[in-house]
């Protein structure tokens, strides 16, 4: 049975509106507005990319606010931004000096389900080695290139610096 013309224009006025909401997400991440960004997110938001692996909730929330936090000069450029049945996508490029004092170009493809009208699910893919390679430099070229074990040790880094994070937040808003 074909879909009636209401049921397809509530389709595209959904599809819209989740274009729209990527798109509001990665405006405010151009501008460090972790809160608005946020604020796209459902609360029980489940994140993952290579960096930080596996994020729920207030944890991917938090991630974000302290990578605005920490980003002095981040540039953020998102093309390719679409949505149909329930799910998202983009592409995004992030240019920004890594606490190094190195300069990265990351290079991700992002992808999105929703859930009364927010990000439920959100993955960000990118080549791990690359990053590795510009954040660290040669010692980051050879990791990287290691599968899993560096990637892992590195999520573990990156965690406890988002559980310091979350921890100093908490402790500011008691």
């Amino acid at each position: 049975m074909a879909p009636t013309s209401s049921s397809a224009n509530g389709r595209d006025q959904e599809n819209d509106a989740h274009v729209a909401l990527i798109a509001t997400f990665y405006a405010a991440f151009a501008e460090g507005d972790a809160e608005t960004m946020v604020a796209c997110y459902h609360p029980d938001v489940v994140f993952a990319d290579p960096g930080f692996g596996q994020l729920r909730g207030d944890d991917a929330k938090n991630m974000w606010r302290m990578l605005c936090r920490s980003a002095k000069d981040l540039v953020v450029a998102t093309t390719d931004i679409a949505a149909a049945d329930g799910r998202g996508q983009a592409h995004w490029e992030a240019d920004y000096t890594f606490s190094t004092g190195r300069k990265v170009h990351n290079v991700i493809d992002a992808e999105f389900d929703f859930a009364e009208g927010l990000i439920i699910r959100h993955t960000d893919t990118f080549d791990f080695a690359r990053w590795s390679g510009q954040a660290f430099g040669l010692p980051g070229q050879l990791i990287g290139r290691v599968p899993v074990i560096p990637q892992a040790a590195f999520q573990q880094v990156a965690r406890r610096q988002l559980a310091s994070y979350s921890a100093s937040r908490q402790a500011k808003s008691v």
